[in-house]
């Protein structure tokens, strides 16, 4: 891993003389934070955002609604692989009361002719993961900013491909990470802000979510989807992000600290042949095929500061859902599932209360401002809250709450964890994406407050 951290140290280093490229430079810390705000083309503000919208599955078409409920947005020119869904995101962003945006389909390839496009702001795209990357990098070189759906990357190859032509172009390149806005995930960042829980020593995340009937897995005809794939040929963890994401903003992650190492473990694989036995009988191909994905994953991360993480993925057995949502710290502990917290000055930390009882004190205050209009958006709001801190961003010229360096270390887990499985729970070392801005990037703040 070492080796792949000084290789890309290098190749950036010598690409960046005499190339014009500005980023490349402030992320080796070259210059000082003023020079940092100053010099920073990203901040320019865009009084009205143009969209391009890449992807219009029941992801994007969702995602697509939300946009155009935003007052400074125009979808500009919309892209998938079928015809008819680009017909209805046609005819939404019409009966929205904008001008029918251009259609770019039917072949794998067709969003690089719309981020060719010179009248676009931002490209978002909600495809398979597979085209997460190759989708913000073509949006980044055009000059456009660049939004995905989770994970921004697949392997770590892409991760370094990302931060590189996001410094290169001087484009943002945000990851979705809708979790991140939750109400309780706003609420509980309010509260380590505030220092109520102390210094934070510990957090606990995951994605625990039983997949098995999802239609990202099986076809109308029972034809493997796209995500069954990564299933049938990968081992770790596949899906970080949700749970990590509000536990390494809480930890300051990039911004004084971040990620050192990792180690993995993965259970035997048996839900998915045990569920499509049980459906479609015990000879079926689904039955009997070979999954390479573990029931259960666990991965442990260990931070520069000597902070640990545990982030879980759970998908093929029958079980509740949860992201676990835990940080604990040197006053207290707050946990997710049901919501509950405990704290040093209650009972030495004995008891649990329910996180109600905190609510009117630490109530995010984006949270307290939007709750009407976030009411019924999509997965408890925090799918309206997402984007609206996204377009606030672009329209106002500040600071995306995630940016590439963000994307690149949360997805890099997933290829990581896969790394430690194969290699008997190996010790794998997690590169720095920022090369060492991490120390000097200032926290992130209370979010919009």
């Amino acid at each position: 891993m070492e080796s792949d951290v000084n290789r890309r140290d290098a190749l950036k280093l010598g690409a960046g003389v005499g190339a014009g490229v500005v980023l490349p430079a402030l992320a080796q810390g070259q210059e000082t934070e003023d020079d940092i705000e100053s010099a920073d083309p990203r901040l320019k503000p865009i009084p009205r955002v143009r969209v391009g919208m890449v992807g219009i599955g029941g992801r994007g078409f969702h995602l697509l609604r939300l946009l155009l409920g935003q007052q400074h947005v125009e979808v500009k020119a919309v892209c998938d692989l079928l015809e008819d869904r680009c017909t209805l995101a046609q005819k939404a962003t019409v009966s929205a009361g904008q001008q029918r945006p251009d259609a770019y389909f039917p072949n794998e390839r067709a969003f690089e002719k719309l981020c060719e496009r010179d009248d676009l702001d931002l490209i978002v795209t909600a495809t398979p993961w597979r085209w997460h990357v190759p989708v913000c990098v073509a949006a980044m070189k055009n000059g456009h900013h660049a939004a995905t759906e989770v994970p921004a990357a697949v392997t770590l190859d892409e991760c370094w491909q990302m931060v590189e032509t996001a410094e290169q172009t001087g484009r943002h390149c945000v990851m979705l990470e809708n979790c991140c806005y939750g109400r309780t995930e706003m609420m509980v960042l309010n509260m380590v802000r505030q220092g109520l829980l102390g210094e934070l020593i510990h957090g606990e995340a995951g994605y625990l979510h039983e997949l098995r009937e999802d239609r990202e897995l099986l076809g109308p005809n029972q034809e493997v989807n796209w995500r069954l794939e990564h299933m049938i040929h990968r081992d770790g963890n596949l899906y970080p992000t949700h749970g990590l994401g509000p536990v390494a903003q809480c930890m300051n992650i990039n911004r004084g600290d971040q990620f050192d190492y990792l180690v993995s473990m993965s259970s035997v694989s048996r839900g998915l042949n045990v569920h499509y036995a049980s459906r479609f009988g015990a000879k079926h191909p689904l039955a009997t095929r070979k999954y390479k994905l573990g029931d259960v994953n666990t991965t442990m991360i260990r931070t520069k500061l000597g902070r640990t993480i545990t982030v879980g993925h759970d998908t093929q057995l029958p079980r509740p859902y949860t992201r676990i949502n835990m940080v604990q710290g040197t006053l207290g502990i707050v946990q997710g599932y049901p919501d509950q917290i405990a704290l040093e000055s209650n009972a030495h930390g004995h008891s649990w209360e329910p996180i109600d009882k905190f609510q009117s004190k630490y109530e995010h205050p984006l949270w307290k401002k939007l709750i009407k209009e976030a009411q019924g958006k999509g997965h408890g709001g925090m799918d309206f809250m997402e984007i609206h801190r996204l377009i606030e961003c672009l329209i106002t010229g500040t600071e995306p709450d995630m940016d590439v360096y963000d994307a690149a270390a949360w997805s890099a887990i997933s290829d990581l964890s896969e790394r430690s499985v194969a290699k008997r729970s190996k010790t794998i070392d997690v590169p720095d994406f920022t090369r060492g801005r991490w120390k000097k990037n200032r926290p992130l703040g209370i979010i919009g407050g």
